[in-house]
This record gives structure tokens, C-alpha cells and sequence, in this order.
């Protein structure tokens, strides 16, 4: 059978992009197909916009490997292309001396990761700097940033499109097949209008929806599909005067990093997420968490008004783990762990997705390599 395109990327999200550029800049025919109406409306654009150091993650996973590569990458990408972002940096605190302990524990991750530019401030260095906060101690870490992350976006789009890319708007895959070597969809667009189309590699990067669309083409394997999980979180804005310069991180919970203050590109600072463990997809945001948000702020920002915390946005993680088991590391599957030639599956690609998406994006290409395809299917 002939196909009707080299390959297809399902998914144009910031990590699908990622992908469709470092593909069609292989030299690939890529075509990125997308279910809504625009690029990056679901978890690329309901996040922090934080460029991650690559602090907290277990020494070899791939978010430790890909969020550091990945960083570097952005820093070098955007001062290159003029996408706007700033190197910030972050301060992870100690409220009480409870919580020095892990602190030292982030710094020993950070350093197995190959990010030894932490530097530990003093409760008086801290007052010097950021008088509003209050903690015992700090670790700070340079190489935090902020990023807009549409505009990164529409430059990997522009990038894939310039290597001959073409991008599939308000397209859904119904179903679809591993046949005779091609993967044929079954697609539907927003008229109702059906349409099949056959491609040699396939590349998942639905986010969310990743499993739902891996069980829906037949001839993947079940067993190597994880489990599909949400966990929402939402932001509360701050209204008038921001009193921090740099990003505020408190020390890291189980299913997160706790609610943090960041800051946009504007100045306004922003507190969230929190974790709430949901069925579905759901971006309703209650107002009823003010008081439980303020409560965490005052912890290391005493002098917050709650009344200056205003409702935001609500971003969902797409999660392998249920709610009280370990945290997963990306499972970025490829020919070796599902046994098909020409697909790679993403799943799990929560933060740091946005910082690792370049490096996520090479991963991808390279596990697609025919050398590589060839040696795995042996």
C-alpha cells in the first residue's frame, strides 16, 4: 500500500510542534493534525509559562535529562528567535525549619541532574531582596525563567511550516488501524466530513487525550497503553501591586510543587496550582478555594489580602499515576516498548513539558531514525 503522507503528528500542543519541527526539519513530509479550531488551547496554554531548571526530578528519568537539555535549548532558541521570555530565577523556601531537610534534598537532585548553580540564601539575604516574603531559608535557582508560550508556539509552527509542514485544523480521529505497514485514520472534521488518510510514522501527542486515541487505533497493544488520569489545578491572580521580583516556590508536595507564586511577562503575579484529582477534563474554577489558597500563601507571603486574590484559569496534568502513587516519569513509547515500526506514543507529558519540548521534539525524531527503528526491531 502507498501512503497518503510520510508522517503525521497528532496533537499541536507546544510538545506536538516540538515534534512536527524537529520532524519536517529531518526532512520529512509532516502533516500535524489538531481537533480544535487553534494551536495550544488545551495544557500548553493553561500552565505557568515557567522555563523549569530541572531541580526535582530522580537522576536518569526523562524528565530530568529532557527538562535540562530542553532548557538550554530554549534559552539559545528564543534569544535567537526573538521569543519573548526572561530569566527570572526562582527562590524555593523554608517556612519553618521542618523544611530545610528537603531542601538539601532538591539541591542533591538538582546536582545529580547537572544543575549545580543553586545558590542558599539567608533569612536576611532573602529580607533584603524580597521584603514581603518570609521564610527561614531559600535555595535560588538562576536558571528559572518565564516564557510566552503562544508565541513559542506560533514560531515552531513557522519553523515546521517553512520545512513544508501543513498543519489540520478542527480534525478528529475517530478510529484508526495499523495495516500493512501504514497507520490509516478514520477522520472527521467540524462539517461532519469524513475523511481517511494513511501515513508511514505516527507520532501521539495528544496530551490529554493521548490514550484515548492510542486505544482507538487498532494494533496497539492494550497492555502498552498506562492508565489516564487528570489532576486540575487552578490560579488565583493578585490584584494591585506585586511586592515579589522573582518566582516564589514553597517546598514541593506529593502531587505537585505546592502553590507558587509566578509572574507573566507583564509583572502580574499569579498564585496556583493547586491539585484536585478529577473524572474528566473539567476548567471550572471555584472561587470557594480562595480562602484555602490564602491560607498556603501566608505561609511565606504573611501580609497577603485575600480580597487582592481574584479567580483566574484552571490547567489540567495528564497523569499516568492515580492520586496517591508515586509520580511517573514522561513514557515517551516508541518501536521498542510497543513492537510497531513508525509510532511513538507520548504519554504523561506534564511539567516540564513546556521546558523540554525542543529536547522532547529530537527524542522523538531520533526514536523514529530509521537506523534506530532498524536496531530496535531486532
Amino acid at each position: 500500500m502507498t501512503h497518503d503522507i510520510e508522517t503525521i503528528v497528532v496533537g499541536a500542543g507546544v510538545v506536538g510542534l516540538a515534534c512536527a519541527r524537529a520532524l519536517a526539519q529531518s526532512g520529512r513530509e509532516v502533516m500535524i493534525i489538531e481537533r480544535h479550531d487553534a494551536i495550544g488551547t488545551e495544557t500548553s496554554s493553561r500552565n505557568s509559562e515557567v522555563i523549569h531548571a530541572g531541580l526535582y526530578y530522580p537522576r536518569g528519568s526523562l524528565k530530568a535529562q529532557l527538562c535540562v537539555a530542553g532548557k538550554q535549548a530554549l534559552y539559545a532558541y528564543c534569544a535567537d528567535r526573538g521569543v519573548n521570555h526572561r530569566q527570572t530565577g526562582k527562590l524555593i523556601v523554608a517556612t519553618d525549619d521542618s523544611q530545610i531537610a528537603a531542601l538539601h534534598q532538591i539541591q542533591q537532585h538538582a546536582s545529580r541532574n547537572g544543575v549545580t548553580d543553586l545558590v542558599w540564601r539567608t533569612a536576611a539575604e532573602i529580607r533584603a531582596c524580597e521584603p514581603a516574603l518570609k521564610c527561614v531559608a531559600a535555595l535560588q535557582s538562576p536558571s528559572t525563567g518565564i516564557i510566552d508560550s503562544h508565541a513559542l508556539m506560533l514560531s515552531f509552527l513557522g519553523d515546521a511550516e517553512i520545512a513544508g509542514a501543513t498543519l489540520a485544523l478542527n480534525t478528529h480521529i475517530v478510529s484508526g488501524c495499523h495495516r500493512d505497514g501504514l497507520y490509516i485514520l478514520d477522520t472527521v472534521d467540524t462539517s461532519g466530513e469524513e475523511m481517511q488518510i494513511s501515513c508511514k510514522e505516527l507520532v501521539i501527542a495528544g496530551g490529554l487525550h493521548s490514550q484515548t486515541l492510542a486505544h482507538a487505533i487498532s494494533g496497539i497493544k492494550t497492555e502498552t497503553i498506562p492508565p489516564q488520569n487528570y489532576a486540575r489545578g487552578i490560579y488565583f491572580t493578585l490584584g494591585g501591586k506585586n511586592p515579589f521580583s522573582t518566582l516564589i516556590y514553597p517546598a514541593p508536595e506529593q502531587a505537585g510543587l505546592g502553590i507558587h507564586l509566578t509572574l507573566d511577562l507583564g509583572g502580574q503575579a499569579r498564585f496556583g496550582p493547586d491539585v484536585t484529582w478529577i473524572e474528566k477534563p473539567d476548567y471550572s474554577v471555584d472561587e470557594n478555594r480562595r480562602t484555602d489558597f490564602a491560607q498556603a500563601i501566608r505561609r511565606y507571603y504573611p501580609d497577603l489580602d485575600e480580597t487582592a486574590l481574584q479567580p483566574g484559569y484552571a490547567g489540567i496534568r495528564p497523569k499516568i499515576q492515580a492520586k496517591g502513587e508515586a509520580a511517573c516519569d514522561f513514557m515517551i513509547s516508541g518501536p521498542r516498548s510497543h513492537g510497531l515500526k513508525g509510532l511513538v506514543a507520548l504519554y504523561g507529558i506534564e511539567s516540564p513539558g513546556l521546558t523540554a519540548s525542543m529536547a522532547i521534539g529530537d527524542h522523538v525524531c531520533h526514536q523514529l531514525s530509521p537506523s534506530l527503528a532498524e536496531k530496535e526491531a531486532h
